[in-house]
């Protein structure tokens, strides 16, 4: 927008009516073109790992409560988030260790990056955590985790909070005790929503999908059937969306979350779109370019995609990619675009 030209007339105007906490529009310096402050970034697994293994080393659950080491923007210093309206988290826990139960209005998700035999709690059912696995923390929902096994375990936290706290709305509450009472058993919400089936009696609650659990090898199978009987699509490969089984919407009101698949060899188009996405690397190598940045990436990485940037991707193995972006609000809100 081109401002208007300045008198001396105007000049006093503005410096008068400042007074009175008033702005002339035609003096306003917001950019009016798509685009954020976020930059695109890689976070090296070989890099953070010894760091959240460290992180045990210096603090407990009990006093960190949980133990997640922030990826932050490097754009967005001080603001907690991985892109404008994500946040991004990899958390640890450790053999016989217990995250306490607690609950908020950020809706939140977890992708298993690494190691067996932890588990998660939401609203009174429990499920093993596998690498790979995609889990659903629906906002207001109690969760706790914990680690019954003999390994460490890493995941990554995935949370709308920040549109919670452009709201106002950021609200949180901590159980009575450290962990929340089980009412439901193991894979009820995966045998009573995973198949493409629905209890008879079931009516929606909330936005967020009802399924706590989308297996990773269930994903993977599908990855694979399809890339044997369809064409790729020549900038994403095989890429899914993860749906909520009741609607078919996003798995949450403000996040969509995808897994897709690139052979070996594959160079991809670029594309771009308004949503801003955070992507971490379940298998395989190969390099993504953004923005005209270009990142190699290993197994684990995490890397942020900003919106309205031309990304592009490269096989150098056959590679599987997690994300999750902010999607689902845009396209709820009208303003998503691709280009």
């Amino acid at each position: 927008m081109s401002h208007a030209p300045q008198s001396a007339e105007l000049a006093a105007f503005s410096k008068s009516i400042s007074g009175q906490s008033l702005k002339p529009l035609w003096e306003r310096t917001v950019s009016q073109k798509p685009g954020t402050p976020c930059a695109p970034h890689l976070w090296r697994w070989a890099d953070v790992e010894p760091e959240l293994l460290r992180s045990c080393e210096l603090i407990g659950t009990k006093d960190a409560e949980r133990r997640v080491l922030m990826l932050e923007n490097p754009e967005m210093p001080g603001t907690s988030f991985s892109a404008q309206t994500l946040f991004t988290g990899l958390q640890i826990i450790l053999p016989g260790e217990v995250a306490a139960a607690h609950r908020h209005t950020p809706n939140a998700l977890r992708f298993v990056v690494k190691g067996e035999g932890a588990y998660t709690a939401v609203g009174g059912e429990r499920t093993m955590m596998r690498p790979g696995d995609f889990i659903v923390t629906p906002n207001w929902a109690w969760h706790d985790h914990g680690n019954i096994g003999t390994e460490a375990v890493v995941w990554m936290d995935g949370l709308d909070s920040a549109f919670t706290k452009f709201f106002g709305t950021t609200f949180r509450e901590d159980y009575p005790q450290d962990t929340q009472p089980l009412y439901r058993a193991e894979g009820d919400s995966l045998a009573a929503f995973g198949s493409a089936l629905l209890p008879l009696e079931f009516h929606q609650e909330g936005a967020a999908s009802p399924l706590l659990v989308y297996p990773y090898a269930r994903t993977r199978d599908a990855l694979a059937q399809l890339q044997r009987s369809s064409p790729l699509h020549p900038a994403h490969g095989v890429k899914l969306r993860y749906a909520n089984p009741a609607n078919g919407k996003h798995p949450f009101p403000t996040m969509a979350a995808f897994m897709q698949l690139l052979p070996k060899g594959f160079e991809g188009q670029s594309s771009r779109s308004t949503e801003n996405a955070v992507c971490n690397v379940a298998e395989g190598r190969g390099a993504v370019t953004i923005a005209g940045k270009t990142f190699h990436f290993e197994p684990h990485d995490i890397f942020v995609v900003p919106g309205w940037c031309e990304v592009s991707f490269a096989a150098r193995e056959e590679s599987v990619i997690f994300s999750y972006s902010d999607r689902a609000a845009q396209e709820a809100m009208g303003f998503f675009r691709e280009g």
